[in-house]
């Protein structure tokens, strides 16, 4: 079955049974395989089957329930997006005023004690029913709409505990305002509480107001990712060169970059040379030199030379659209811990109305005189003490947190449930070739013997090896163009199978290769042989040189080991993670690999299809599990680990099978993945410990707890005020994630 991803906005949450309720309605549209609502980014991940499922159905489930999907909405712009933000939050703190400045009048004129410093008008309880219709009706207008659309679907949410208390308090207030004479005949003094509603409105919806702007600020990272992006390129066209604005940029296109500015998209240079700083996308700090048939990648800085390039992939397809599409995904996605808050929001609701009504029932009942007004205080304070919004946002602000501090270091995290498993990983298996080594051979030692000069020995080395096609000739070739040598002529070349090459360079008959072929040469090699031990014991591979039936100097070749890979692992260890190394090398090699790097488990002699068992071995001992590869034949292993992570330089498939992508492809950011997840885990606990503690501790004191034993109860005011101020605790407990440091 062909599956669909789909990210699109949802308008009009507030908490986390909001989220349980629209995860549900998802869910039953049939073709729907997943669906995850994240209330921080107010963002619905959808998995579903095209061929069964449309926009309109999507559309539909979220409707149905009370609440506004943005599914065909155009994809806009940074601008377009922080514009019309910037215009809600505006719309809101317009609200928050109204309500807040309209309250406070009514408080001044209502509240005992302070009454009497306020003019006779505000007074006035017709007056405040004036003031305090708008705000009840205008303001907390977006209360009702969610209440009366949950209600008609049986469920409920954090307006309707907000609609129904704020609703209760009003309306007692309409009451003994409109028939005051009524109520004093069943002795309740005529006192009404306008201020309760209407300051309760203003405060959730300020609490609201600077939710959303903490919010704002735990998407950083997306809008840093998009700021990257170049505006304009320089493209030829017709023969001229010309401005194109990003978007009209096509593949196939040549474009010309100069020093200092940005690439616009993906490809490859045709022409010219330069250095360039790719710490926007990789983290990686060192500018890299790239020549004729390097990649570039979009919003990288091009820092020295100019040149020209084919666009390779434009739009989504670039680089940086992924990186951003990865980090979009994994800050909407859910972690396994969160199904915890969930679960338990799902019947908080339904819960705190029956305690409201318990609550309403023993205060009039066996409550002091005036019972009734007891009743309906203490109600309106429990329901408003007992909104969820702390729950709702406790584990997603940290995850976008997270993850977003890891795009920032090129730790690219697919979704919230690696991020979770990351910190308990017990061992971390490497692959050797391409992840701790750099995956191409290298000539690592030059050796003359007699009286011929290095410089000399590399030069004919490399002129005899030109004509070759084994796999480390290219290495030596290399190694003497970096020396910028003419290489010479050869004549009479031949290559010899399983022994190596021969030929006339200068005059000189010259023959390179392994032991075999210096033996079938009768050339004597004995004061060489310790030193070729020594070498070969150290992973490298000994070829030998000789020139006139005379040994004339040694040359070895080797993977080299990556700079970071000694650090890297050393600060996994210190992190108390076991490391293992896998390879298809021999054992000699994979020992000498190991011993370098400290590492005691080395898998060698390993067929790529053995991997995945081998990963499986490991967790069959009870541990949690990561490997770490950049091949395909490194995928079905990447795939099994609890926690796969791939090198960014790697191929797609094993990108694709991993759950972490090091686009930066330093192995210091393995550690730097697991002291993150570490960090946000931490992070999350401490927010659903507060968010749980804050509702077990007052919800019995709303309830009128301490009244037996000191007289107090909780003002239906304070309690609006605690929960505005529990949400955004949790938030800005998330948002201190981004000082931690990881690296």
């Amino acid at each position: 079955m062909n599956q669909t991803k789909k990210i699109f906005s949802i308008k009009g949450m507030h908490c986390a049974s909001c989220v349980m309720i629209l995860e549900r309605s998802l869910k039953k549209v049939e073709g729907v395989s997943g669906a995850t609502v994240n209330l921080s980014t107010e963002k619905a991940t959808v998995t579903y089957d095209p061929a069964v499922v449309t926009d309109e159905k999507l559309s539909s489930a979220v409707s149905n329930v009370g609440y506004e999907a943005m599914v065909n909405e155009e994809v806009k712009t940074e601008d377009e997006e922080q514009k019309e933000k910037q215009q809600e939050l505006k719309k809101l703190k317009f609200k928050v005023i109204f309500s807040l400045i309209l309250g406070g009048l009514i408080l001044w004129g209502g509240f005992p004690g302070l009454m009497k410093t306020a003019p006779m008008i505000l007074q006035n309880f017709w007056v405040q029913l004036i003031l305090a219709t708008p705000v009840q009706f205008w303001a907390g207008f977006g209360f009702y709409k969610a209440t009366i659309s949950a209600l008609k679907h049986r469920t409920a949410n954090m307006d309707t505990l907000v609609a129904i208390g704020t609703t209760v308090a009003f309306a007692y207030s309409a009451f003994v305002t409109v028939l005051p004479e009524l109520v004093a005949k069943i002795g309740i003094e005529a006192m009404p509480y306008f201020d309760t509603s209407t300051v309760i409105i203003g405060l959730i919806l300020l609490g609201r107001y600077f939710e959303a702007k903490a919010k704002a600020g735990t998407s950083e990272a997306i809008k840093k990712l998009i700021g990257l992006q170049a505006k304009t390129a320089r493209v030829f066209r017709d023969g001229k060169e010309i401005d194109f604005p990003i978007n009209e940029v096509i593949i196939g296109d040549i474009i010309r970059v100069r020093p200092g500015e940005k690439i616009p998209v993906d490809g490859i240079i045709e022409s010219g040379e330069s250095s360039i700083d790719e710490s926007m996308v990789t983290g990686e700090s060192m500018p890299v030199d790239k020549l004729r048939g390097d990649v570039v990648v979009g919003a990288t800085m091009n820092k020295t030379g100019a040149f020209t390039f084919k666009t390779t992939k434009v739009g989504g397809e670039t680089m940086l659209a992924q990186i951003i599409k990865l980090v979009q995904e994994a800050q909407g996605s859910k972690a396994p811990i969160q199904r915890l808050a969930d679960l338990v929001s799902s019947y908080f609701v339904p819960v705190v109305l029956m305690l409201a009504f318990i609550t309403f029932a023993v205060w009039y009942n066996w409550g002091p005189a005036p019972s009734l007004l007891f009743a309906l205080l203490n109600t309106v304070a429990v329901l408003i003490i007992a909104c969820p919004c702390a729950m709702g946002l406790a584990t997603p602000t940290a995850i976008m947190v997270g993850t977003g501090k890891g795009a920032e270091h090129g730790i690219l995290i697919k979704d919230a449930e690696s991020l979770e498993t990351a910190h308990k990983i017990k061992t971390i298996i490497f692959d050797k070739t391409g992840t701790l080594t750099k995956g191409t051979p290298e000539v690592t030692d030059i050796i003359p013997i007699g009286s011929i000069s290095k410089d000399e020995l590399l030069k004919l080395a490399g002129s005899i090896e030109k004509g070759s096609e084994h796999s480390l000739a290219e290495a030596i070739v290399k190694a003497a163009e970096e020396k910028q040598f003419v290489l010479s002529k050869v004549e009479k070349f031949q290559a010899i199978p399983g022994h190596g090459v021969e030929g006339i360079v200068d005059g000189k008959r010259v023959v390179f290769g392994n032991k075999r072929l210096m033996d079938k040469e009768n050339i004597n090699i004995g004061t060489a042989s310790d030193k070729i031990s020594e070498m070969e014991n150290n992973g490298k591979t000994v070829m030998i040189i000789g020139a006139d039936n005379k040994l004339i100097g040694l040359i070895a070749v080797a993977d080299i080991i990556k700079e970071s890979a000694k650090e890297g692992l050393l600060a996994l260890q210190k992190l108390g993670i076991e490391v293992a190394m896998i390879t298809g090398d021999n054992k000699r090699t994979a020992n000498a690999i190991g011993h370098i790097l400290g590492i005691d488990r080395i898998l060698a002699e390993v067929l790529p299809d053995q991997k995945e068992a081998e990963v499986r071995k490991i967790q069959a001992e009870g541990k949690v599990v990561a490997m770490v590869g950049d091949g395909i034949n490194d995928a079905p292993a990447l795939a099994t680990a609890d926690v796969g992570i791939a090198i960014g330089s790697g191929t797609d498939v094993a990108i694709e099978a991993a759950d972490i992508t090091l686009i930066n492809k330093d192995l210091r950011s393995v550690a730097a993945a697991v002291v993150l997840s570490k960090k946000t885990m931490r992070t999350i606990r401490l927010n659903l410990v507060w968010a749980f503690g804050y509702n077990v501790i007052l919800i019995p004191v709303a309830m009128g707890a301490l009244y037996p034993l000191f007289g107090l109860l909780l003002n239906p005011i304070f309690a609006s005020v605690a929960m505005a101020t529990s949400s955004i605790s949790v938030v800005a407990n998330s948002l201190l994630l981004k000082r931690k440091r990881i690296i």
